[in-house]
C-alpha cells in the first residue's frame, strides 16, 4: 500500500493548526524578550550550530540551530536535512525525531527526503518541525540559489 494513501489529512491540518499557533506566539516571545530588532547584528555556524546576536560588535545572545531543511531555488525542491548526507552532524540536532513523528502519524511530508517547493507545505513543514522539537524559534537565512530553514534552541543571555 502507498504511504499516500494511509495518509490522514484532517489529522494533518490538525497539527499544522497547533503548530501554526504555537509558532507565532513562540516567535513573538522571541523577539519580544530578546530585543532581536532593530540594529541587531548575527553570525551563525552550521559546523558547531550556534547563532549569536549583537548590538555595537558587543554579543548579547546565544543560541543553539538546527537546520530544518533547505530550498534549492533553481530546482524549486525542499530537501530535508536528515536526508542531506553533506551536513555537520552538528547542525542536525535531533531532526530525526522529526522523521519519526511522521512516519509514526502517517504524515509523509515528514519522511520524505524531499518534495516539490510550495511555499505553504514548506512553512508547514518549519513549524510541525518547531513543534515536535520544541524551538523556541524559526529562523532563515537565504541567499540567490538556496534557502535555510532553521529551529533556534537554548537561548541564553550573555553578561555584558
Amino acid at each position: 500500500m502507498d504511504d499516500r494513501s494511509k495518509h490522514d489529512h484532517s489529522g494533518w491540518e490538525g497539527v499544522v493548526r497547533a503548530a501554526r499557533e504555537r509558532a507565532r506566539s513562540r516567535q513573538a516571545l522571541m523577539v519580544e524578550r530578546f530585543g532581536l530588532s532593530g540594529d541587531v547584528q548575527y553570525q551563525w555556524s552550521m559546523d558547531d550550530a550556534q547563532i549569536t546576536w549583537s548590538r555595537s560588535g558587543t554579543v548579547f545572545l546565544t543560541g543553539r540551530l538546527t537546520l530544518i531543511g533547505s530550498v534549492s531555488v533553481p530546482q524549486q525542491s525542499w530537501l530535508w536535512s536528515w536526508a542531506n548526507e553533506s551536513l555537520p552532524p552538528a547542525v542536525l540536532g535531533d531532526i530525526e525525531q522529526v522523521r519519526q513523528f511522521g512516519e509514526e502519524n502517517g504524515y509523509p511530508v515528514l519522511p520524505w527526503p524531499g518534495f516539490d517547493y510550495h511555499p505553504e507545505l514548506v512553512a508547514e513543514a518549519r513549524m510541525v518541525a518547531a513543534s515536535v522539537l520544541d524551538a523556541e524559534g524559526l529562523w532563515a537565512e537565504s541567499t540567490d540559489d538556496l534557502q535555510l530553514h532553521f529551529l533556534v534552541h537554548d537561548l541564553t543571555l550573555t553578561a555584558a
